[in-house]
């Protein structure tokens, strides 16, 4: 694919005033949010799943948030769990000016390997995850456990800058990503894809 391409199919859904404006915040407290076209898949596996319950692990600024309730059922609840608070925040200022609901979604501040265990099992639709990377493997035993059959998890940062196509790069981040990929290649109860939009959407079904 050549860059033009590329930069054709990021854009190819549009961005509104309100997700411009969580960028903006982004930016502002160092947070990099998922890409246009990270984001416009987000919308599309909340919609084709039907999305009543969904987990966000990452809330940042709320630009991911927005993506994913814009595909949701109308009365569906988004739970979005960050260490930061001040992320958060904003994260609600972001809702609340796109003109979400509050009932629409929770924000729980805290580590999500934490918070995830106390989540009902079986209940949710679709699972998004964008937060340390180091711990992603781990995510993906709580999303298998909380996803219902047929449910989606979905994990950003899967190429990781390029690195994780190169086998020479070997931090720690990186290869943790790598496992990943292999894990739930490799595991019977996912059907997965690895997406190259923005820095790679990694997503797997979980069997029915």
């Amino acid at each position: 694919m050549t860059p033009q391409s590329w930069a054709y199919a990021e854009t190819y859904v549009e961005e509104d005033e309100f997700v411009a404006a969580a960028r903006i915040r982004a930016a502002e407290v160092g947070v990099t949010p998922i890409g246009s076209g990270g984001g416009s898949v987000l919308t599309l596996l909340a919609s084709v799943t039907g999305a009543q319950s969904v987990v966000e692990i990452g809330t940042g600024t709320g630009v991911s948030g927005l993506w994913l309730l814009r595909g949701m059922q109308p009365d569906g609840v988004l739970t979005s769990v960050d260490t930061e608070a001040e992320h958060q925040r904003l994260a609600r200022e972001t809702f609340t000016e796109a003109g979400i609901p509050s009932q629409r979604y929770r924000l729980i501040s805290g580590s999500a390997l934490d918070v995830l265990p106390r989540l009902t099992d079986g209940h949710y639709d679709l699972i998004f995850v964008d937060a340390a990377k180091e711990e992603y493997v781990g995510y993906l035993a709580e999303a298998a456990r909380l996803l219902r059959p047929g449910g989606v998890v979905a994990f950003d940062n899967a190429l990781w800058h390029g690195r994780v196509a190169d086998p020479a790069q070997r931090d720690a981040q990186t290869t943790t990503l790598r496992e990943l990929g292999r894990t739930i290649r490799e595991d019977e109860s996912f059907v997965s894809a690895l997406l190259p939009v923005g820095d790679g959407l990694l997503v797997a079904q979980k069997s029915r």
